[in-house]
């Protein structure tokens, strides 16, 4: 216990690493992904192309792997750019590594529920000659973002515990710093068991969360059998 009480503060710090890592990945990943997904609705058929190698590239590569290419890698693109030693920053890597692959599933999740928008309204829309702006924002949009949250939210829970593999490349988050500690103290079945409840405590926030999201945004949408 006394162990546990020394390391607290640096767990604390590696939890907070962590948040801010999977929160950073999120907003970027929605980011990619939403554009991904207009990209592969368009009509364009360079555009659908470009997109439908990106997303399966990356979904067929373990996301551990495109971290150690694009840390070391891009160290070594780095050094050969400037003619000497440059190491690519454990954080950046970590969220740019997690935020393609965030960005590749939430495209699939954003072009499915941009496809199961009723073609109907849409048709609707453009019978009133609303532009294709105000199409996109009064009509698909809202219930895009409805039937895409289950999808996200799987994959927000996904992301938090794929931040622990940034660990390998350096980043001081919740993973590395209770190895650490379990390495020093010699304990590491208490060490492991804390990040557990953690990133256990993580989730079972961020399941509430969701669930008083997609409650908010199914009010007053009728379900019909």
């Amino acid at each position: 216990m006394s162990a546990l009480l020394d390391f607290s503060s640096q767990i604390v710090a590696g939890a907070a690493t962590t948040l801010e890592t999977a929160a950073t990945s999120l907003l970027a990943g929605v980011g990619i992904g939403l554009l991904g997904a207009i990209a592969k609705t368009s009509h364009v058929s360079l555009l659908v192309r470009c997109v439908s190698i990106y997303t399966t590239t990356v979904r067929g590569i373990p996301e551990l792997l495109i971290i150690l290419i694009l840390y070391f890698g891009g160290t070594v693109a780095l050094t050969g750019l400037f003619g000497r030693y440059v190491e690519v920053n454990a954080f950046a890597a970590g969220v740019f590594s997690l935020t393609i692959v965030f960005g590749a599933y939430a495209t699939e999740v954003f072009r499915a529920a941009i496809g199961a928008v009723p073609q109907g309204q849409i048709e609707a829309a453009r019978a009133l000659a609303l532009s294709r702006f105000c199409i996109w924002r009064l009509v698909i949009v809202p219930q895009m973002w409805r039937l895409a949250l289950p999808g996200l939210g799987n994959l927000w829970l996904t992301l938090l515990k794929d931040t622990a593999l940034v660990s390998v490349v350096g980043l001081e988050d919740l993973m590395r710093k209770t190895h650490l500690a379990a390495g020093v103290s010699h304990d590491p079945l208490t060490f492991y068991g804390v990040a557990a409840c953690v990133y256990l405590l993580f989730t079972s926030i961020s399941l509430v969360g969701l669930t008083v999201l997609e409650r908010r945004v199914t009010r007053g949408v009728r379900f019909v059998m």
